[in-house]
């Protein structure tokens, strides 16, 4: 569980220095330059997620159950799952989604962590799932009092829309079907 915590720290840390101290990001990246930071916090945020990763497997072994939810709140999470990968492509083809939305990649996370809070019980889960929830939401919430940093995106156009859900419902099903069994070792159905 020490490697997952560890994990979360660096990960999440890295994604928190805005949150936490907007003008000394704005110190370190002037002091260092665009393309050491970048691949400072680019370095930093793999490392992050590596450890995340073998934590997650590592904990996944010795198993500690919090909650045992219901067999149909896996059905709602798949639900709740099936505007994510939209939301994550509109974040880059940017349209009605994401000028409606504002900020379409921190609601994509909030709703990927909650809907894996509801079908999983486990304290691994529950501090994954949980870290990335209460992180989006403080990010979102900082996100009133910062400036945002600008993310690279296409030009905005109507065909952007049909972009995002297209593509990101593609990606959801091959998902489902086949990339979450490979990548996880789980089947969200079972078949």
């Amino acid at each position: 569980m020490l490697v997952l915590i560890l994990g979360l720290i660096i990960f999440l840390g890295v994604h928190s220095l805005s949150i936490i101290n907007e003008p000394f990001r704005h110190r370190l990246l002037e002091r260092l330059g665009e393309g050491p930071f970048k691949g400072g916090f680019s370095a930093l945020s793999a490392v992050g997620l590596v450890l995340i990763v073998w934590g997650y497997g590592l904990a996944r072994m010795e198993p500690t159950l919090l909650y045992a939810p219901p067999a149909w709140l896996r059905h709602v999470a798949l639900l709740l799952l099936v505007p994510v990968f939209p939301l994550l492509v509109s974040t880059y083809f940017p349209g009605r989604i994401s000028r409606t939305v504002k900020h379409p990649m921190l609601v994509a996370v909030k709703l990927w962590a909650v809907a894996h809070l509801l079908a999983n019980g486990m304290l691994h889960d529950v501090l994954l799932f949980g870290s990335f929830l209460a992180w989006a939401v403080i990010d979102r919430i900082s996100l009133k009092r910062r400036s945002g940093h600008p993310v690279p995106t296409l030009p905005t156009k109507p065909a952007n829309d049909a972009t995002a859900v297209i593509g990101g419902l593609v990606i959801y099903v091959l998902f489902v079907m086949w990339i979450h069994q490979w990548l996880i070792g789980v089947p969200p159905v079972v078949m």
